[in-house]
């Protein structure tokens, strides 16, 4: 049964599973044009960020099936949804880097609210779920602006 509660919750996740994929897609871009002194080390670090955001978005669109809501799949759909900007144009090491630090944030900041959300519809399994993304996502925040220092 639907309840707004619920809904409340599937929304939440749904641009949780747009900011994850546009961040996926963004880092996949990223380990292709990634140039310079630091390429081995972050373009293997891409890697495995943009690895573990291939599992991380199958895991929220199952989730958001099974609150009982249609899962976003479209780059339209995302691209209404994301809170993640597509970078204009080539960009440096540093940029590549500042950039997917703040988008690792926002993506946090999304898992937020799916947390919030779920709490509040006692979906204990949603609650987890944004747990562990907020915890993946701030680590990976880290190891990016580590790179800056």
């Amino acid at each position: 049964m639907t309840t707004s509660k619920t809904t409340e919750t599937a929304q939440a996740l749904s641009k949780l599973l747009a900011d994850s994929y546009t961040l996926y897609l963004k880092t996949h871009n990223f380990h292709w044009n990634v140039r310079g002194p630091m390429f081995s080390t972050l373009h293997l670090m891409f890697e495995t960020q943009y690895t573990e955001l291939a599992l991380a978005v199958d895991e929220i669109a199952e989730r958001i099936r099974a609150v009982g809501a249609p899962a976003p799949g479209t780059y339209r759909e995302f691209a209404k949804l994301t809170s993640i900007q597509e970078p204009e144009g080539p960009c440096s090491a540093t940029m590549m880097l500042e950039q997917l630090a703040d988008d690792q944030t926002r993506v946090a900041d999304s898992a937020r609210a799916v947390f919030k959300a779920a709490e509040g519809a006692g979906d204990q399994a949603s609650a987890d779920l944004a747990v562990r993304r907020i915890e993946t996502h701030e680590k990976n925040a880290w190891m990016l602006t580590s790179h800056l220092e």
